[in-house]
C-alpha cells in the first residue's frame, strides 16, 4: 500500500481530524484486552463494558456527523451545479441579447444614415423648383428663343441689304474717282460740236 493510500484512509477514518483514528485504536485495543481478560472483576468488567459502548457511541456520532457533511455537501454540489447550469443559461441568454443589441445597433446605425441622406436629399429637392414652374420657364424660353431667332434673320437680312447698297456706293465712288482722274480735254464752246466720245461712259 502506497503513503498516498494510507494517508487517503487515515483521512476517511479519522474524518476532520478530530482523533477517530486514535479513538477506534483505544477502543480495538481495550476491547481486545476486555477479551482476553479472564481474572477480571465483574465490576471492573461492566466498568470497561460500558466505557467501550461510550467509545463505540462517540466513534458512531463521529460516523453519523461525517456522513450528515458528506450528505450536506454533496447536496451543496448538487446545488452549486444547479447555480452553475443556472448562470450558464444567464451566460448564454446575456450572449444572445448583446448580439442582438450589435445587430439592432448596427440597424439603427443605418437607418440615421439613411434618414440623414434622406433630409440632405429632400433639402436640395427643396431648393429646387418644381416641375411645373420649371416647364413654364422652358416654354417661355422657347418663345423668347424663337423671337430672337426671328429678330437675328431680320438682322442678317437688313445687314446683306446694307452690304449690297455699302458694295454699290463703293463701286459708284470708285468710278466717279476714276472720271475726276482722267485729264480734261479741249471742250468745244459749241454744244453741238461736242463729241460724243467727251461723255463718259456709264459702265467705265
Amino acid at each position: 500500500m502506497g503513503d498516498e493510500d494510507v494517508i487517503r484512509r487515515r483521512l476517511l477514518i479519522d474524518g476532520d481530524g478530530t482523533g477517530d483514528d486514535r479513538r477506534l485504536n483505544v477502543l480495538l485495543k481495550t476491547l481486545i484486552k476486555w477479551c482476553n481478560s479472564t481474572d477480571e472483576k465483574p465490576e471492573e468488567s461492566k466498568s470497561t463494558h460500558d466505557r467501550m459502548l461510550a467509545q463505540l457511541a462517540q466513534c458512531e456520532f463521529a460516523v453519523t456527523k461525517s456522513q450528515l457533511g458528506a450528505e450536506m455537501m454533496t447536496a451543496e454540489l448538487k446545488s452549486y451545479e444547479s447555480l452553475s447550469k443556472i448562470l450558464e443559461t444567464g451566460i448564454e441568454a446575456a450572449k444572445n441579447n448583446i448580439e442582438k443589441s450589435k445587430s439592432d445597433l448596427a440597424q439603427a446605425k443605418t437607418v440615421r444614415k439613411n434618414r440623414i441622406e434622406y433630409d440632405v436629399l429632400a433639402k436640395v429637392i427643396s431648393e429646387q423648383p418644381d416641375r411645373k414652374e420649371t416647364l413654364e420657364q422652358l416654354s417661355t424660353l422657347k418663345t423668347d428663343l424663337s423671337s430672337l431667332e426671328a429678330t437675328k434673320q431680320q438682322l442678317e437680312s437688313r445687314l446683306a441689304l446694307r452690304k449690297k447698297q455699302f458694295h454699290v456706293l463703293v463701286t459708284s465712288i470708285h468710278q466717279l474717282q476714276a472720271l475726276l482722274d482722267e485729264p480734261d480735254e479741249t471742250e468745244s464752246i459749241c454744244g453741238d460740236d461736242v463729241e460724243m466720245k467727251d461723255i463718259p461712259n456709264e459702265s467705265s
